[in-house]
């Protein structure tokens, strides 16, 4: 995979925790992924935290996917396996088309580290009305993993021979 001669185009990202204890004072996760969203360019309009409760996460997800400016969400949180955790359930009914490929490619680079125990995570992503939605596990080295490995890249016009800018909504 390689950079084309495309320009970078900065694109609007809001990121959303889910947690039940984490408040932005607290959320590192969220706060790495506002850092790497801004080193690599890009402007992170909205940010956002939410207990793991589906109807909340879709609601701002929602919000987010109904504006005219919003072309990424980045979530981190309630991807796992117990039966608390809500995020893909949250997703998936709102998705025009669901990214099968994010997922198993996160868990794919996710194994080098975790081994087997990356079965537990339920990374998920799709296009909502042109908005990009990508879900990752909540700790700061999985945000890390998904960002460095998988993310930027794609989020990244210069990167070939494909990536999700074109796919976004055009401001």
């Amino acid at each position: 995979m390689g950079k084309g001669t495309a320009e970078f185009i900065a694109l609007n990202v809001a990121i959303l925790t889910v947690s039940d204890k984490h408040t932005l004072a607290s959320d590192t996760s969220g706060d790495w992924l506002k850092e790497a969203v801004s080193e690599a360019g890009h402007q992170v309009l909205d940010r956002a935290i939410v207990p793991d409760n589906r109807y909340r996460i879709r609601a701002v997800v929602s919000s987010w996917i109904a504006s005219t400016d919003m072309q990424v969400v980045l979530i981190n949180g309630g991807t796992g396996f117990n039966s608390k955790n809500s995020t893909p359930e949250a997703l998936l009914p709102l998705f025009d088309r669901e990214i099968e490929g994010f997922g198993e490619l996160f868990r794919m680079v996710s194994f080098e580290d975790i081994g087997t125990s990356t079965l537990q995570s339920r990374a998920v992503g799709g296009i909502a009305n042109q908005t990009l939605i990508l879900a990752v596990p909540g700790s700061t080295s999985a945000c890390q993993l998904a960002w460095e490995r998988i993310i930027q890249d794609q989020l990244d016009a210069r990167t070939r021979p494909c990536n999700f800018v074109s796919h976004v909504k055009k401001l």
